[in-house]
């Protein structure tokens, strides 16, 4: 059994004997936080507005902490285990808002995110002055900045915060908030964040969680592409491929996306809850930027162009791990690897 089996195996047993005793790891932390906010802010109403992989598990942490909770998606069925558990179900952006004192977003684009805040029957049309925004999409800097101050026009206040650490810790509540905007406001909607999160970092005004965001996924997509290299290099070497994964992960070559991605890509799966439209945005996004502040992205932007090869090859809709199936089909070899089922500690 290799190392990573051995670590599974662990956390599976673990998991077994902590539900013999009738005992949940993620929900006593979860249940700590929430009684701390719930004793701090217990009769602000929030919305919750995008239910996808990564606002579904989001919202449902603000449920079980015991807010109340209205909800909104394209899609009614995303939102049917939030309904089960209480949430209320509203019919459009601005009746999230008219219900609700604080209104968070978790969306897929700048585009989706400019329509649901700003549009004719968006969240601006149903808040009312001194009720706050904040969005957790990964979002245009300059987008936000400017409908920060279409709000506060409005009197409605805005914070930014996105997150980062994957879609398993945005179930156990343990995933990263970067936050930005007045600080006094991030204060005062600190124990929602603590809800949702592990470690939250405030960064400082408007649009400085946008970008440090999108420089951390574009060095994500990076690393993942370079272990994707590695990984060909070894095998096409002659090299057991599960011996090249575990050696990369006991060195200085390490990386959280090897840790994470890399026996998604051992078992096939490429599956990490993340589209490969979701990262190319993100690395266009990172693009704009470089043009922006005048620095040469010399790495980031070849992997933003392996990444536009990898979404036509394979769609939209893709994970985005499996831009390095395009290693494979280029050489004609696979990176399988017995002991690396991910789908024991999936969500």
């Amino acid at each position: 059994m290799n190392a990573y089996a051995q670590v599974q195996d662990l956390k599976v047993k673990a998991l077994v004997k902590s539900e013999d005793l009738g005992y949940n790891h993620n929900e006593t932390v979860l249940n700590e936080k929430s009684n701390n906010a719930k004793s701090r802010i217990k009769t602000m109403k929030l919305g919750f507005i995008g239910l996808g992989n990564l606002g579904q598990p989001l919202a449902m942490n603000l449920l079980k902490a015991g807010y109340r909770l209205t909800v909104y998606d394209l899609r009614r069925e995303a939102a049917d285990k939030l309904i089960a558990g209480g949430a209320l179900w509203a019919d459009s952006p601005r009746d999230v808002a008219a219900q609700s004192d604080v209104v968070i977003t978790a969306l897929p684009s700048p585009t989706v995110v400019t329509a649901v805040v700003s549009g004719e029957d968006g969240i601006f049309a149903g808040l009312k002055a001194g009720d706050t925004w904040i969005d957790m999409s990964t979002n245009d800097s300059q987008e936000i900045e400017r409908l920060a101050e279409l709000g506060a026009g409005k009197g409605i206040l805005t914070l930014e915060a996105p997150v980062t650490g994957g879609v398993p810790r945005a179930h156990s509540g343990q995933i990263t908030v970067l936050v930005s905007g007045d600080k006094a406001v991030f204060e005062k909607h600190r124990p929602i964040q603590e809800v949702m999160g592990g470690q939250i970092l405030y960064l400082g005004g408007v649009r400085t969680a946008s970008i440090v965001k999108v420089i951390t996924n574009m060095l994500a997509f990076i690393h993942l592409w370079a272990l994707g290299e590695a990984l060909m290099l070894g095998k096409k070497a002659g090299i057991d491929v599960a011996t090249v994964y575990e050696s990369i992960r006991a060195s200085s070559g390490n990386s959280f996306v090897t840790e994470t991605e890399g026996p998604e890509i051992l078992n096939g799966r490429y599956d990490h809850n993340f589209t490969m439209a979701l990262a190319a945005k993100d690395l266009h996004l990172a693009y704009q930027l470089g043009r922006e502040f005048g620095v040469p992205l010399d790495l980031g932007g070849l992997v933003e162009q392996i990444f536009a090869r990898a979404r036509l090859k394979y769609g939209d809709s893709a994970g985005s791990t499996q831009v390095v199936k395009l290693l494979e089909d280029d050489l004609g070899f696979d990176l399988r690897a017995p002991g690396y089922d991910t789908s024991l500690t999936a969500p």
